[in-house]
């Protein structure tokens, strides 16, 4: 909601006008009960008339979020419209009418393919904007005209009187004028676990982050504990949510930086082919070597035999290989270019609860009148509740807690206080109750290795108001009132005050580590006491105060560390306090300096001043959805590849945005999955690091594969292009580069998909994605190799028709040494060791691959009708495959030269 001030038409109406006017004097949670009422022409116990409800929901609509509908047909043929597209249709037709109908059809597999893979990417993100549609549905009361109604959220207006239930869904915001106990779970906004205590009263602060507004409840939420009564403020696309869903629609998904790279070097390359094509068939013209329509033929063949048609299958398959092995890893890549764009990532933001902690609220600290305790173990798991020694610790040493009387005592209140319940389901703690019961409960579990059982005669639930919640048990063969809550509180109801000091530099330390405290406290009564009374409440003995906290998850900071050794930073985005964010982040090691800022201050930058500081921080607290876009967006602007992390419906605009969206899969909401490009099935943050890895892994074989790809076609294409210039017959038939790309297709260029990782992956920095596919040496390499490779099947070719040979056999040893050449020069390119050493069988894969290679290639030369087929003939093993096995040698050890030669070089540098 953009602006929660306004309503209706932009301008004051009469008094008697159902319209109403805008109050911009205040914000919404600034406004008095009087003041709400006013604004909004509605009655604080009768609630709108029908009349009124009826011409408001004709003028404004149904409170029901809308998607607009594209037809999938036309989804689908905008999949055909991106430049990589045309250059495969234009290969395609070609291929066609060259008759090679073989890679007309691959090629055109390829562009379907393509097209149904965005199809379903896009139709995903509209199923993205139907689960938060769907958030909106439920029936709640309504006091219409002076009756209490139950409607369909759907007929909700802005000015009806809405009763609040305790597990009722809010079905639009809503400025709260009565609040009862009332406790609402935001974290569908907010990504925050604990549920927010809700008040009536106004906040005097023009500025205030969304899970500060504590008079002010929004649609999507969820009511979980008392009630209250509200007015609406705003419905459908004016509400929080509909904000959400209107960031998710606007927007648009760029493509990834491996498919930026792709499809400016397929641009590129086929420019520049075309562009060689056209002076090479003036040339041909002029010099008159060839009649015209065996030079437009021989022209056609350069560039079929130059165009790396095969790049698009390879890369496929490469992301696909990735995908498959991220699938093992319980990660659920969406769309395969997602699998490399990880690799290339420098700034992972990341939510905080569920994400970087457990989303399980765990006592750390236990503080008595007389020691401080460690608790260990993590999360609702009561790991060591049976072993007392190993539970607690006092100093770094064991300590049997029961020696200290104010710890039984606390020990147990934790566990006589509660409501919590904790269920083990799914291989996993399931918590049935609030947060921070959860936390004791867990606590009296660990340290007693049962369940809590309560005698319990009254009960008394937290009111905001007193700022603790109290229960009347027999306990101990007495009557004992039991009290837990705020430590301020408690600390003024204690009939102690000489530890005043003690306790509040207790309160100090412990909220310093971001620790969440709450006392705990008890009194003696009366055996016929039945039931709790507040003016009771008084001369407690205060036993000690709990620091609560939900844990960093175990795996998480060594992850982190791993990030930051691959110069990966990760940054916190949350929209908890920024002392507790800090806090976590400082546990984490997220950086060498902490730097914090929160919502409201993002709200006051414009977008350049956010720009120009935005890399100066890494925990961002008290955040909106909307701030949350503005940062991924800003560090866009600043030429980052970002990945944002998340779980909620609050994350859903960021995680489009962003360059690599990754959703956790189990507290995920749909519509995170939805949006996002990938899925932690199993919530782990440390399957980020095996993707970012898998990421790197997937960008060198591609770019491996470009390597070997462009200057084994170039060189088919030069020896058409020097044999025009030369003029001499072309060495090579149109059907054997047909040949040469077919099995290269089939085979050879697979190989690199089975190259494993190269050591020091991850030591090496995210690659610059500005700086394409190819480096300078990577070019130089390409043209030399592609004349390397052409000049011997020329040279071969001239050799044994000189000596009087058949056209026909010069031309089937050609074929052979670019076949060899592709070989020889596959071993160069596996890795950057040389040739000979322990890395030479680590790619078993590739030796079966280049057996089927050569069996292929015998098969054209010795069987018969594959020689009437592609112009081959017999030839012996000693010359026939001699000589193209030294010519491999050569391309081989002239490549082995440039390596080392590239190595040296990077090093200088």
């Amino acid at each position: 909601m953009q602006d929660e001030n306004v309503y209706g038409s932009t301008s004051s109406e009469n008094s008697d006008s159902d319209h109403v006017p805008i109050h911009d004097s205040k914000q919404m949670w600034e406004l008095t009960e009087d003041e709400l009422i006013k604004l909004y022409q509605t009655d604080a116990e009768d609630g709108l008339s029908e009349e009124q409800s009826q011409q408001r929901l004709k003028e404004h609509g149904l409170n029901e979020l809308e998607t607009k509908k594209t037809s999938k047909f036309v989804q689908f043929i905008k999949q055909f419209n991106n430049s990589i597209i045309y250059i495969l249709a234009a290969a395609a037709i070609m291929t066609f009418f060259m008759r090679r109908y073989s890679d007309s059809i691959v090629i055109g597999l390829v562009i379907i393919a393509n097209a149904i893979i965005g199809y379903i990417q896009e139709r995903q993100a509209g199923n993205a904007l139907e689960k938060i549609r769907e958030l909106l549905v439920s029936k709640n009361f309504v006091f219409r005209g002076g009756e209490k109604l139950e409607l369909d959220s759907r007929q909700l207006v802005v000015g009806d009187l809405v009763n609040l239930e305790a597990g009722d869904s809010v079905p639009a915001d809503m400025r709260l004028i009565s609040a009862d106990n009332l406790g609402v779970q935001e974290s569908v906004l907010t990504g925050e676990t604990n549920p927010v205590e809700k008040i009536e009263e106004p906040i005097t602060q023009s500025e205030l982050p969304l899970a500060e507004r504590q008079n002010m409840v929004y649609a999507s939420t969820a009511v979980t504990s008392g009630s209250g009564l509200g007015i609406v403020v705003a419905t459908a696309g004016d509400t929080e949510i509909g904000q959400i869903q209107t960031s998710v629609e606007t927007v648009k998904e760029k493509p990834t930086p491996l498919m930026q790279n792709l499809n400016s070097l397929g641009f590129g390359l086929s420019v520049a082919i075309v562009i060689a094509a056209v002076l090479l068939f003036i040339i041909g013209y002029f010099l008159d070597t060839y009649s015209l329509p065996t030079l437009l033929i021989s022209v056609i063949t350069m560039v079929v035999g130059s165009m790396p048609e095969g790049l698009p299958a390879s890369t496929s398959v490469v992301l696909a290989m990735g995908t498959r092995k991220m699938t093992k890893r319980n990660v659920i890549v969406k769309s395969l270019p997602a699998v490399e764009t990880l690799g290339a990532v420098d700034i992972v933001n990341t939510d905080k609860t569920g994400t970087l902690t457990k989303n399980e609220m765990t006592v750390k600290k236990v503080v008595t009148p007389d020691h401080t305790f460690d608790v260990t173990g993590v999360g609702y798991d009561a790991d060591g509740g049976v072993d007392f020694e190993g539970s607690l610790k006092l100093d770094n040493q064991a300590y049997d807690w029961k020696k200290d009387s104010n710890m039984s005592w606390l020990v147990n209140i934790a566990g006589q206080t509660t409501d919590a319940q904790l269920h083990f389901e799914n291989n996993r703690w399931e918590l049935n109750g609030e947060p921070t019961d959860g936390a004791l409960t867990t606590l009296y579990r660990k340290m007693t290795g049962v369940d809590p059982e309560v005698d319990e005669i009254d009960s008394l639930p937290f009111d905001s108001a007193f700022r603790y919640s109290a229960r009347l048990a027999n306990f101990n063969n007495q009557r004992v009132l039991m009290v837990k809550g705020s430590p301020a509180t408690i600390i003024n109801l204690s009939k102690d005050s000489t530890n005043e000091n003690y306790w509040n530099q207790t309160i100090k330390d412990l909220s310093a580590d971001g620790l969440r405290v709450v006392a705990l406290a008890y009194k003696v009564v009366d055996d016929s006491v039945e039931m709790i009374d507040t003016n009771d409440i008084n001369d407690l003995t205060l036993v000690g105060m709990v620091g609560i906290i939900d844990p960093p998850r175990e795996e998480a900071r060594a992850s982190i560390h791993e990030l930051r050794m691959a110069g990966v930073k990760v940054k916190m985005i949350t929209g908890d306090h920024p002392d507790t964010a800090s806090a976590i982040a400082k546990k984490l090691d997220l950086d060498s300096v902490i730097s914090a800022i929160t919502g409201p201050e993002i709200d006051a930058m414009s977008d350049d001043e956010l720009k120009d500081k935005i890399d100066d921080y890494n925990v961002f607290a008290r955040t909106t959805p909307a701030n949350k876009l503005r940062i991924v967006r800003a560090q866009q602007a600043n030429g980052h590849v970002v990945s944002m992390t998340g779980d909620g419906v609050n994350d859903a605009p960021a995680l489009k945005q962003a360059d690599i969206g990754v959703a956790m899969g189990i507290k995920g909401t749909e519509v995170a999955k939805e949006s996002a490009n990938m899925v932690l099935a199993d919530d782990d943050f440390a399957d980020i690091v095996v993707a970012v890895r898998e990421g790197r892994h997937v960008f060198d074989n591609i770019r491996k594969t470009i390597r070997f790809l462009l200057p084994t076609s170039f060189a088919e294409g030069l020896i058409v292009v020097i044999s025009i210039l030369i003029g001499q017959d072309l060495p090579l038939y149109p059907a054997q580069l047909l040949w040469i790309n077919m099995v290269s297709a089939l085979t050879i260029q697979f190989a690199f998909i089975f190259e494993p990782p190269e050591a020091g992956i991850m030591a090496r920095g995210p690659r610059n994605v500005k700086a394409g596919l190819l480096t300078k040496l990577d070019t130089f390499e390409i043209v030399y190799v592609s004349f390397l490779i052409s000049g011997l099947g020329i040279w071969a070719f001239d050799m044994l028709t000189s000596k009087g040979m058949p056209e026909v056999l010069g031309s089937t040893m050609a074929l052979n040494i670019i076949i060899f050449g592709k070989i020889f020069y596959l071993f160069n390119l596996r890795n950057n060791y040389p040739v000979i050493s322990k890395y030479f069988f680590q790619n078993k894969m590739a030796f079966y691959i280049i057996g089927i290679l050569i069996l292929l290639q015998m098969g054209i030369i010795y069987l018969p009708f594959m020689q009437d087929i592609f112009h081959t003939t017999n030839i012996n093993f000693a010359y026939g495959w001699g000589i193209p096995i030294i010519a491999g040698i050569i391309v081989l050890i002239v490549t082995e030269l440039g390596k080392y030669i590239r190595i040296h070089l990077l090093r200088q540098n």
